[in-house]
């Protein structure tokens, strides 16, 4: 049995396919054919059943799997003590975010990561949370920023900062008048909300339902993007909440609507995750470094006070 052996394994239950497996793998079909019937023979099971259309994992299969990724992550993990003991920050790095965070905290922090660790390559991708925890789990990201906290078991969690939100509000809206707003002012009835899916959107569901502000009628408007939520706003469908650092680039016009919340704001909690074998762990540091820095830094230039974010489940 070898490491090898493994990784093509893992290539196959991913894809469902020896050709396209084989071509993750950047080897020849027979050969990554031939590798994983030596490995069967020796194992004296099936891991595939070549039967079925996609290729499925029998039983024993999927057991074999599950221990075969921590076994080559774990191999991943000998070139890894070797980089952390030589100080070597570089290589290629995989990093997930989500599409709340994405538009307005890369800009922020890549030139300055990139101009301050050169080595590293990054593969950054725009994923769900959920797609984020599926990703990590089975190896094929190396971290992820996202909102937090997740609980769960393989998952570790630095945090960033604490983002606090800020309410939308238009002229025709009943609190628009309001210089500050509460809380308890919010109503779900009124509010415009991001589809469902996005960890944003729950947390604003949970803000409101700790306030009793929730009826079971359907939301008026639901949407993919904040910046369609503020047009929709606009449009006088109803008010919004925006994370606090979608609101440094708003339009001037639109500053007006701006309304924000007595203290303490409600926010939400930014951190990068990783899996719990903390592979590349020295790039994750990193990163954290950065990000916190920059991001701190602007936060508290604009006087907005950093505090406990609100459940996000």
């Amino acid at each position: 049995m070898t490491i090898t052996q493994l990784y093509y394994v893992l290539a196959v239950a991913e894809n469902q396919n020896f050709t396209k497996a084989a071509e993750k793998c950047f080897v020849t079909q027979p050969t990554l054919s031939m590798q994983i019937q030596k490995l069967e023979d020796q194992l004296g099971v099936q891991i595939f059943d070549r039967s079925k259309k996609p290729i499925e994992l029998t039983e024993i299969g999927k057991k074999i799997v599950n221990q075969a990724r921590n076994i080559v992550n774990e191999s991943y993990r000998i070139q890894d003590i070797v980089d952390q003991q030589k100080g070597f920050i570089g290589g290629e790095f995989k990093l997930g975010i989500i599409p709340t965070i994405m538009p307005t905290l890369l800009p922020m922090f890549l030139k300055s990561f990139i101009k301050k660790h050169p080595k590293v390559k990054l593969k950054i991708e725009e994923l769900t949370t959920e797609e984020i925890i599926e990703r990590i789990t089975e190896g094929h990201l190396d971290a992820a920023i996202a909102a937090t906290p997740l609980e769960n078991e393989t998952i570790k969690e630095r945090v960033l900062y604490f983002e606090p939100f800020v309410s939308y509000i238009p002229k025709s809206h009943r609190l628009h008048s309001n210089k500050k707003i509460s809380v308890s002012d919010l109503d779900i009835s009124d509010m415009l909300l991001l589809e469902d899916g996005h960890c944003f959107r729950d947390g604003v569901i949970n803000l409101c339902k700790a306030f009793k502000n929730h009826t079971d009628d359907q939301f008026q408007l639901e949407s993919g993007s904040i910046e369609t939520l503020i047009k929709l706003s606009n449009e006088g469908l109803g008010m919004t909440l925006l994370p606090y650092l979608h609101t440094l680039d708003i339009k001037e016009k639109e500053k007006e609507n701006l309304h924000h919340f007595n203290a303490p704001p409600p926010a939400r909690e930014v951190s990068l995750i990783y899996h719990k074998n903390e592979l590349k762990i020295q790039i994750i540091e990193a990163l954290q470094d950065v990000i916190s820095g920059i991001v701190r830094g602007a936060i508290a230039f604009q006087n907005v006070e950093i505090i406990s974010p609100i459940p996000n489940k």
